[in-house]
């Protein structure tokens, strides 16, 4: 899980630069300022859709490490139950 938390990071970084540079790359462009606002809003929406991506990637992996640590967290204590029992019987 802490791999992939730092790997959460390090592509929510790049893509927070790629749309810094995207943004001063546009503002720098010689449009109009109505050209320049579009493309900004453009860039934003793909940025948004992006991390949105990202997110749901993410969350999908912490769904299937919780369901992991469930099925070993019954297993566990069906492993405790089980030994409890046969030292009562004993």
């Amino acid at each position: 899980m802490e791999q992939s938390n730092n790997t959460g990071k390090v592509i929510g970084a790049l893509l927070l630069g790629a749309a810094a540079g995207s943004i001063l790359g546009i503002l720098f462009a010689p449009d109009k300022g109505s050209k320049t606002r579009k493309k900004i809003l453009d860039k934003g929406d793909d940025l948004t859709e992006a991390m949105k991506d990202k997110l749901d990637g993410f969350l999908e992996e912490v769904k299937k490490e919780v369901e992991v640590i469930k099925e070993k967290a019954t297993a566990f204590v069906g492993n405790g139950a089980a030994k409890t029992e046969k030292i009562k019987v004993d």
